[in-house]
C-alpha cells in the first residue's frame, strides 16, 4: 500500500507571532519552523500503515526552500520518500495549494487512476486552520473524503475511519483510493533517533515547481492582527490547604456574577 502525508511548515507552536510592518504577514526573522502536530500524526499513521500493509510512505509538503526540513523530519520518522513543492515562501491560498497537490499527486499516477492508496492530511494546519486542503484535493482527485478522523483501519482495500462526537464515536467506511484528515491523538508520533535524522539529511529530497494559477480564492485577506495580551495581574490566594477558603469565596464571587 502506497501512502501519502501532506504537511506545511509552521511557526513553532507557542512562539510569539510577531508581524511586518505592513500587517500583511509575519516576521520570521527570529522565528523557529515546524510540523503541524496533526500532520505530525498523520505522517505517523502513514509509516504505521505501510509496516503493517507493505508499501511505501511519501510525504509532501508545498512551501519555500526550507520546508525541506519538515521533510526531512518525516524521513527521519521512516517515510520513505519526500517531494517539495516549491514556493518562493508567499502563502498560498487552500484552492491554490490543493490544485498544486492534486496536479503533483497525478504527475506520480500512471493512467489507472491515483498513484496511492490512500492521501493523508492533518484535520487543519496549525497557523491558519483553514480546514480545507484536505477537501478540496479529495475533489480534484474526485475521491471519497472521511475528516476528523481519530482511528483508521485500513483492510481489503477499504478504510474504516472513526471520528469522535459527542456521546460516543461516527464510524465511516470508504474505498481507497481515499482522502483522510486526522486529528492530534490518533496515534504518539515517534520520536526521531539522532542516527535517523543524519541519514534524512543526506537522503535526496526532489523538488517540483508547481504552477500558481492566480484564480480567483475564497477570500481577500486584508490585514493581519495580533491577539491583544492580558497585562493584568495574577493574584496569589495562598499556598497548601490554608488557601482554600479564599479559593471557595473567589469561586463564590464568580457564580453570583453568573
Amino acid at each position: 500500500m502506497d501512502v501519502l502525508a501532506c504537511i506545511k511548515r509552521v511557526p513553532d507552536t507557542g512562539a510569539k507571532i510577531v508581524l511586518t510592518d505592513d500587517q500583511q504577514g509575519i516576521d520570521t526573522s527570529n522565528l523557529g519552523f515546524t510540523m503541524s502536530p496533526h500532520e505530525e500524526c498523520a505522517v505517523e499513521e502513514a509509516i504505521q500503515q505501510v509496516e503493517e500493509h507493505g508499501g511505501s510512505a511519501t510525504v509532501l509538503t508545498l512551501g519555500p526552500e526550507a520546508a525541506e526540513e519538515q521533510l526531512r523530519t518525516g524521513l527521519a520518522m521512516q517515510a520513505d520518500d519526500a517531494t517539495l513543492l516549491e514556493t518562493d515562501g508567499e502563502e498560498w491560498s487552500p484552492r491554490e495549494t490543493a490544485t498544486a497537490i492534486a496536479d503533483a499527486v497525478r504527475e506520480q499516477s500512471d493512467d489507472d487512476g491515483v498513484g496511492f492508496d490512500l492521501l493523508l492530511f492533518g484535520n487543519e494546519s496549525a497557523d491558519a486552520a483553514n480546514y480545507q486542503v484536505g477537501v478540496r484535493v479529495a475533489r480534484e482527485l474526485d475521491l471519497p473524503c472521511v475528516t476528523g478522523i481519530k482511528s483508521l483501519d485500513v483492510e481489503d482495500g477499504t478504510a474504516t475511519a472513526k471520528r469522535e462526537v459527542a456521546g460516543g464515536e461516527e464510524v465511516y467506511q470508504v474505498d481507497l483510493p481515499a482522502v483522510v484528515s486526522v486529528k492530534e491523538g490518533i496515534n504518539e508520533p515517534r520520536y526521531a533517533s539522532m542516527r535517523a535524522k543524519m541519514q534524512a539529511r543526506k537522503q535526496e529530497v526532489p523538488a517540483l515547481t508547481p504552477e500558481r494559477d492566480g484564480g480567483p480564492g475564497t477570500f481577500e485577506k486584508i490585514r493581519l492582527e495580533s491577539p491583544a495580551e492580558d497585562d493584568s495581574e495574577a493574584e496569589i490566594l495562598g499556598e497548601g490547604p490554608d488557601a482554600a477558603p479564599d479559593v471557595v469565596e473567589v469561586l463564590d464571587e464568580d457564580v453570583e456574577v453568573l
